[in-house]
């Protein structure tokens, strides 16, 4: 019995619908984010939240299944807040697998994840399926998808600001798609000083680099000390019509890539 798409969700389906699913398709995306402190607008579960607004719209743009979104990230920097929740990167590494490892068990050969968490997840995620292409599943194709790399032209186009933690743009796209989570009455208008906190060298645009960058990791004590509200950049300019650009552009990109993938038959596409 041909799919009949009544949820994109794996955890809405039976077992005879995802085998349904198998026989049509092979791709599945999973949204990957974090449960951590997003200053005083923002919520805890923003990276998590906006991981599966971009999961969801892709998924019915394509006719493809999501699977579960996995909550808790690596935010072992924010936990000078409360209410943040960190796995440690080996924890999220093993996870990363796990979830693959059983989704290639029963038949995805594509798996896109999407990280809404930006550079934090990102060595945890590349890390994990990077090596099971190499030592486990060859046959299987991944991807990691992440904001900093492709929604770079929107971002120069739309912010005025530098972006990052709790910056405009993140608390933008929350903002259009979960507008009742976002307490407007607290944007923030600070800016974190990153050549004093942290060095000339440091990352102070998560979208655009105009100096050479040396990554210098901190500590949540740290983070408490010199961002006093969790907010790196200022939200204040911020809205849904902000988000809401920046998050079309960002299913289209993802959109595109599936389109593609569907019909790729290149070197490292051995499971399509």
């Amino acid at each position: 019995m041909p799919y009949d798409f009544r949820s994109v969700w794996l955890q809405e389906l039976t077992w005879e619908d995802v085998d349904a699913y198998l026989k049509e398709s092979n791709i599945i995306i999973c949204p990957v984010g974090s449960t951590e402190q997003h200053g005083p607008a923002g919520p805890l579960g923003l990276d998590s939240l906006v991981a599966i607004a971009l999961a969801e719209d892709v998924a019915k743009a394509t006719k493809v299944l999501c699977a579960p979104p996995l909550w808790f990230g690596d935010s072992s920097h924010h936990l000078g807040f409360p209410g943040t929740i960190s796995l440690r990167t080996e924890t999220l590494i093993a996870v990363i697998k796990d979830m693959s490892r059983s989704l290639a068990k029963h038949g995805f050969r594509k798996i896109l994840f999407i990280n809404g968490h930006k550079g934090a997840n990102l060595p945890a995620l590349i890390s994990a399926t990077k090596n099971l292409r190499e030592y486990e599943m060859p046959e299987v194709f991944f991807a990691v998808i992440d904001p900093m790399k492709i929604a770079k032209k929107v971002a120069n186009e739309t912010k005025e600001a530098l972006e990052h933690h709790s910056g405009e743009l993140e608390i933008s796209e929350c903002w259009y798609k979960f507008p009742h989570l976002i307490k407007a009455d607290r944007l923030t208008t600070e800016q974190v000083s990153f050549a004093e906190t942290f060095s000339p060298w440091f990352h102070e645009d998560l979208f655009s680099t105009t100096h050479e960058v040396i990554d210098t990791p901190w500590t949540s004590a740290e983070e408490r000390s010199f961002a006093a509200t969790g907010s790196f950049s200022p939200s204040i300019k911020a809205s849904p019509e902000k988000g809401k650009k920046y998050h079309n552009y960002m299913v289209d990109q993802i959109v595109a890539f599936i389109e593609w993938l569907r019909s790729y038959r290149g070197p490292i596409a051995k499971g399509s």
